[in-house]
């Protein structure tokens, strides 16, 4: 499973050893000594030529299960490196087959729980897992997920404005790190990360109550926060408001995300973590819901009445959220769900990393709508998703002409 690896390993091993025997060779080449000079020239040649062939062999594409990030030093608060300590690293592969390739890592963006409506306020049960996993950002682009669920994004949460909520965050056995969870929409130390740091195999429990009515989004806050969030680690929770939200047709839950990874955009195989790229704030991958989209997975038909739910799960980018050929009936930016904020016929919305926004309109015509971050250089990088809509032509509002 660590072909490329080894390989790589080897590579800097035999380079190390042939560059040594190379500079002997040299050192009694100048003090000409003949003994066995030409020997250690010929020797390190050839080694420095096996290291070559070593190089290049760890590039190339094999099983993959895991991305190790590479060393990397913080100043964040808790001043933690964001890296695999190599005792966990040697610890992963000694349990390496205990973790699961995921077919698809993106969460489907119609899986939204119903809706509340009118019921009183009461005390709401939610179970999460944290699960480190293997899956595809785009075709044989593999990428290790740390996930809520084995998702990314995590399952969205609804509760009720006035709800006491008990979470339940959940370490899978197989994972190799302690993770948490940090709700925006919990008032108190860490949002609830301070009480749920979990190590593999154990769960811890919170219980806050919903006082603001909003859409949140939640992350992993365990250090470093923000290596924990770029590998898919956020989700978004509702908190609808006493007496529900309006009814609407369809209801999308889209997160965006970022994916920082060594070598070039499309490299296939394994792709690593690259913590510099973090800092740096250049993700190879922006995407919606965890991965490059390859079969448009959101329905409606003319005259349905649409809501999404965007988050943003980046760590650096600012998403400005658009959905080309459509205008935004109503917005409620950044999350809050309050008819004095509310603004009507927008175009693009800003969603502000760790934000949120839910967004509204209605569908008249047939045809493809492809949902971007509108900083558009992003769609090369992913951050598009397509909304299928079937039904009757009207061509009042549009149509060719010849």
């Amino acid at each position: 499973m660590y072909t490329f690896l080894i390989f790589g390993a080897l590579s800097i091993i035999i380079l190390c050893v042939s560059l040594i025997i190379l500079m002997i060779g040299l050192r009694r080449l100048l003090n000409k000594k003949t003994i066995r000079r030409h020997v250690y020239i010929s020797i390190g040649v050839i080694t420095l030529f096996i290291a070559g062939i070593f190089a290049v062999l760890s590039s190339g594409i094999y099983p993959v299960y895991f991305a190790l990030p590479p060393m990397m030093k913080s100043m964040a608060i808790d001043q933690k490196p964001a890296s695999i300590p190599l005792i966990d690293a040697m610890q992963f592969i000694f349990h390496r087959d205990r973790f699961e390739p995921v077919e698809d890592i993106g969460r489907d963006p119609n899986d939204v729980p119903d809706p509340i409506g009118s019921r009183a306020p009461q005390t709401v049960q939610i179970q999460v897992k944290a699960k480190e996993v293997i899956s595809e950002i785009a075709d044989s682009i593999y990428f290790n997920y740390w996930t809520y669920d084995g998702s990314v994004p995590g399952p969205m949460m609804r509760v009720k404005e006035g709800d006491t909520v008990i979470l339940t965050l959940e370490n899978d056995e197989s994972s190799l790190h302690p993770h948490n969870i940090d709700l925006h929409a919990v008032t108190g130390p860490g949002g609830g990360a301070s009480v749920t740091l979990v190590e593999p195999g154990e769960s811890r429990s919170v219980s806050w109550l919903a006082k603001h009515p909003g859409l949140y989004i939640y992350h992993c806050a365990t250090s470093n926060v923000s290596t924990h969030n770029s590998h898919g680690q956020y989700g978004m929770i509702l908190v609808e408001p006493t007496g529900g939200l309006p009814e609407v047709d369809k209801e999308f839950y889209i997160v965006q995300g970022e994916l920082y990874t060594q070598g070039k955009l499309g490299k296939k195989g394994l792709v690593l973590f690259d913590s510099q790229a973090l800092l740096d704030g250049i993700p190879n991958y922006v995407t919606f819901n965890g991965r490059v989209e390859d079969t448009p997975r959101m329905q409606a038909e003319v005259g349905d009445r649409i809501r999404m739910y965007v988050g943003n799960g980046c760590v650096n980018l600012v998403s400005s959220f658009h959905v080309i050929g459509e205008i935004f009936d109503l917005v409620y930016p950044e999350g809050a769900i309050d008819d004095a904020t509310t603004l009507k016929d927008v175009q693009t919305t800003a969603v502000l990393p760790g934000g949120a926004t839910i967004v509204e309109f209605t569908v008249d015509v047939p045809g493809s709508y492809i949902l971007v971050d509108h900083a558009l250089a992003r769609m090369n990088k992913g951050a598009w998703a397509i909304l299928d809509v079937t039904g009757p032509e009207d061509t009042d509002i549009y149509h060719e002409v010849k």
